[in-house]
């Protein structure tokens, strides 16, 4: 996964969300703002994307997204829990329709046996409600790790788009 292919899923994002006027929103950790940046270096991404928020601290989930404090202690900040509740957040602090948030352990340590290194949760979801999560495992360095984490995100917006859940595999 190279810098050519990331742009080019987000050219896609953008024709997608252009082609049924929506604006996204992002929300991050593991992968520190990687997302936001790659769709902002696509020309114009200002008419189809309103913010991101990089929450890589636990207590910034909460505080800027409203993750519950029962949802981080029961489930961990890497959960499809806290990623869908991190989801609803962004529609909630942004002029979005669209949402996708990433939450992951990117390495090189960190890990668990329950959560190990490369475990990345994600979470779309539209103003509407349609919301989708899941959970990939990839392997790789921590930039590997984070590269395919932003590409995940991004097909994973052009899937709910077209209406079609994301593949786990």
């Amino acid at each position: 996964m190279d810098d050519l292919m990331l742009q080019d899923l987000a050219i896609k994002v953008s024709v997608a969300l252009a082609q049924q006027g929506l604006l996204l929103a992002t929300a991050e950790s593991c992968t520190g703002g990687w997302l936001g940046q790659t769709i902002t270096s696509i020309a114009g991404s200002s008419s189809w994307y309103d913010r991101g928020f990089i929450t890589y601290a636990t207590a910034s989930k909460h505080e800027m997204l409203a993750v519950s404090t029962s949802t981080l202690e029961q489930y961990g900040a890497v959960s499809e829990q806290t990623a869908s509740e991190m989801a609803a957040g962004v529609i909630t602090h942004s002029h979005a329709q669209v949402a996708v948030s990433i939450t992951g352990i990117a390495g090189p340590d960190g890990g668990t046996a329950e959560k190990p290194v490369g475990m990345v949760c994600f979470a779309w979801m539209m103003k509407d409600g349609l919301a989708c999560a899941e959970t990939r495992y990839f392997t790789g360095s921590r930039e590997e790790i984070r590269r395919q984490s932003v590409a995940e995100a991004l097909q994973g917006v052009i899937d709910l788009l077209h209406g079609v859940p994301p593949q786990v595999g």
